[in-house]
């Protein structure tokens, strides 16, 4: 018990640490979280007997680990070479974790695409053994994303300041393709706190196109629940919907 609270007043320690500053992995790691979550539902709760069922599951599973494949590269094109160059040594045991997690992630794509050329009587084992696999994968994933929160956020902090974390993050956004960057937003926006949302879309208005803000404006608003919509359209100066209370 002792132990515990130690760790949690060094998390809440770590946390103030970054108050005010960038924070590149917080937004992120939100959507991978929740992502991760939804998948793992998904897939638990999957009907072996059909089709359709079995075939969703499969498809978020595969489009799950692509975006993880992903993840991985950006943060070893751009954050681990930032972190090395002002505090080596800092990112090793996350680059290794970060080869598992590849190999991890080969072994769940090769069990999703099997899933659908099993027979329905087979379906039930393979599914069970997909869901306590990406089980582990989600918890492995936790704490390696806590591990970065903590232990590299406060070292970025330290060694860089906020104009050259936002340069690093800008550079990384840059290579990211659109449908991928649409499905990080799918995920992401909804389980951002309400000033953390509305950074992200003044942002995106600033720095994109009008017609590619226009239409991601119109996709948040079918993410969102009412509240948390005409809270965003009163911070971008938008007229909320009548009888909505923000």
């Amino acid at each position: 018990m002792q132990s515990h609270a130690i760790e949690m007043a060094q998390v809440a320690a770590a946390a103030r640490t970054g108050t005010g500053r960038f924070n590149m992995y917080a937004g992120i790691h939100k959507a991978l979280r929740a992502f991760m979550v939804d998948t793992l539902i998904a897939v638990g709760r999957a009907d072996p007997t059909d089709d359709a069922d079995v075939s969703h599951a499969a498809a978020q599973v595969e489009e799950l680990v692509a975006l993880c494949a992903s993840h991985v590269a950006h943060e070893n094109n751009f954050v681990h070479p930032a972190l090395e160059a002002r505090c080596p040594g800092v990112a090793q045991p996350v680059a290794q974790e970060h080869e598992q997690h590849l190999r991890h992630i080969a072994h769940l794509r090769d069990a999703a695409q099997a899933l659908l050329a099993l027979e329905a009587i087979e379906r039930e084992p393979a599914l069970q053994a997909l869901y306590l696999a990406l089980a582990l994968f989600v918890a492995d994933n936790f704490q390696h994303m806590h591990a970065e929160e903590t232990v590299h956020n406060s070292a970025l902090w330290a060694a860089y300041s906020d104009a050259e974390l936002i340069g690093f993050h800008d550079a990384l956004l840059a290579t990211i393709p659109p449908a991928e960057m649409m499905l990080v937003m799918r995920w992401m926006l909804p389980q951002l706190n309400a000033p953390e949302r509305l950074g992200v879309m003044q942002g995106m208005r600033a720095g994109a196109p009008a017609p590619v803000f226009e239409g991601m404006l119109t996709g948040t608003k079918g993410l969102l629940n009412p509240q948390d919509w005409a809270k965003l359209a009163r911070g971008l100066g938008l007229q909320p919907e009548p009888g909505l209370v923000a």
